[in-house]
């Protein structure tokens, strides 16, 4: 007998296991779950990283180096583009104007101006920073860029 027929017999999937119904089933009981503790209870789940107790991996490891990720300068970025789009030529710019327009979440990170898309519009924009670019388009297009 050929293992396609067997199946052809018996069938393609196989019942799932029935677990906590009743001793005779031979998964009664404690239904695999084992006696007592957070793992029998209804509701427990273990986060990924846990061992049991043991020291985790990510501890048992030596630590080398340094990063200056806690030193990092956060800004909030906006590309010309955006600013032309939603502001009328000869308006003041700023993060404080920004954020009133939605386009910054608010005024806690200084601003920095990113030079992506055209400037036809004259603008006076006052930011923490602007790429070599943005401050290129700002003043070709007659406007001012002022260090905050």
């Amino acid at each position: 007998m050929m293992i396609h027929e067997i199946t052809e017999k018996v069938g393609r999937y196989k019942a799932r296991k029935r677990i906590g119904r009743g001793e005779g089933s031979g998964h009664g009981g404690t239904a695999g779950r084992g006696h007592k503790g957070a793992g029998s209870r209804a509701g427990f789940s273990r986060r990924a990283s846990y061992e049991g107790g043991q020291l985790p991996w990510f501890q048992r490891y030596p630590k080398r180096g340094f990063s200056n990720s806690a030193f990092r300068k956060n800004y909030h970025v906006v590309n010309l583009k955006v600013i032309e789009e939603r502001f009328e030529s000869g308006t003041s710019i700023d993060v404080a104007m920004l954020a009133e327009n939605r386009i910054v979440r608010d005024t806690n990170l200084p601003l920095k101006v990113l030079g992506e898309g055209e400037l036809t519009k004259k603008f006076d924009i006052t930011a923490a920073k602007f790429s070599a670019s943005a401050r290129k388009k700002i003043e070709g297009a007659g406007g001012t860029a002022t260090d905050a």
